[in-house]
């Protein structure tokens, strides 16, 4: 049996209590208007992987105190990196055009339906902070789960600006569990494919942080392991939350966010490596050209696009309706982590990884000649 602190006790009986109002009642003129004009900033702001990315950023250097605004922006970046390489210079060889939009199409509705359910909450707090006053009764009017409507009130009254975020952590990965994870579109697709399941084996997945010093820009990060297991998600985001936050890693990151627009390509942190342009012609037959993520001499750059050039804005159909929220046991994911983050040496698993691919590329070039 696991022990309740005092502040998980007060939100243990606010779950419970779970008096919420009902979200189909009258509005006041003035709520409506908060509402609608909220809406149009989130559909705004909700057209691309850019656009999204560059509202964390923007969110967070005005509100500083919810730093999950900008955990969002820096793992928002990697999605649109992983939505470029699928036309990059390796996955573009490996992967059907069918497979490389299945990808993108995972890739895109899971960035859709975060920032659809979060951006309306960082909105709220930031027009509650205008007036002077709670407005997050109206958080149902947005679907937000009944979970988050108690977590906000909450933290309007203890300012605990690490127990909000891990709470944005939490309700992220559930709200997209069985919206994009589980459901049967993607699932059947995404994650009992083959490339995945290489992808996995490989180890070829990692959220990364590009940081900047005086001499260059280095990377932090995680690797990603059974991403298709909610609890693991949710101690990944965790993990990664205090990564990025800790005092040794935080203003190098955040000033490289500040100072690198977000394009969706690798270039924007690896330029010796990646270029936004095809350096070599499409009937060239592929040569090595890595050795630890150096490039050979007289060898072309890897092939990294800008997202606006690789794929093209997607018009979304709503979310399903409905709230995760089931139980009050789920406030023990509120707990931080029990280990502290072990500075993984993560450039080396991207650079194996980027070598891997590699390989793969030049075996099957092989074996279609």
């Amino acid at each position: 049996m696991w022990k309740l602190s005092p502040e998980l006790k007060a939100i243990k009986q606010a779950l419970k209590q779970n008096k919420l109002p009902n979200h189909s009642a009258d509005l006041s003129y003035a709520e409506e208007k908060i509402v609608r004009q909220i809406e149009k900033e989130t559909e705004k702001h909700n057209l691309n992987n850019l656009t999204r990315t560059a509202a964390y950023l923007d969110f967070f250097t005005s509100f500083p105190e919810l730093e999950w605004a900008f955990l969002a922006h820096m793992v928002s970046r990697n999605a649109g990196w992983n939505m470029t390489d699928l036309k990059g210079t390796f996955l573009s060889k490996l992967l059907t055009l069918k497979q490389q939009e299945y990808f993108f199409t995972f890739l895109e509705r899971s960035n859709w339906l975060i920032f659809q359910d979060a951006y309306p909450q960082l909105l709220l707090y930031q027009e509650s902070k205008l007036q002077q006053r709670n407005l997050f009764h109206l958080l149902p009017q947005f679907g937000v789960s009944s979970f988050m409507v108690i977590l906000w009130n909450h933290y309007l009254q203890t300012k605990n600006d690490k127990m909000i975020s891990t709470a944005l952590i939490i309700n992220e990965q559930h709200y997209i569990e069985n919206r994009v994870v589980h459901h049967p579109d993607y699932h059947a697709t995404i994650f009992e494919s083959i490339e995945f399941k290489l992808q996995e084996l490989l180890e070829l997945n990692q959220i990364l942080f590009p940081s900047k010093s005086e001499e260059n820009t280095n990377v932090i990060g995680l690797s990603v392991h059974h991403f298709a297991a909610l609890n693991e998600r949710i101690e990944l985001g965790k993990k990664l939350y205090q990564l990025l936050f800790d005092e040794e890693n935080f203003s190098a990151v955040y000033d490289f966010a500040i100072n690198h627009s977000h394009t969706g390509s690798r270039n924007d942190f690896y330029p010796q490596l990646f270029n936004t342009v095809l350096e070599e012609t499409p009937y060239d037959n592929y040569q090595i050209r890595l050795e630890r993520c150096q490039l050979l001499a007289g060898t072309h750059r890897l092939y990294s696009p800008r997202l606006r050039d690789a794929w093209g804005n997607v018009p979304q159909l709503p979310a399903d309706k409905g709230d995760w929220y089931q139980d009050w046991k789920v406030i023990k994911l509120l707990q931080s982590a029990k280990h502290s983050v072990l500075k993984e040496k993560i450039r080396d698993s991207y650079c194996d990884g980027l070598k891997k691919l590699e390989l793969a590329v030049l075996a099957k070039s092989t074996l279609t000649k």
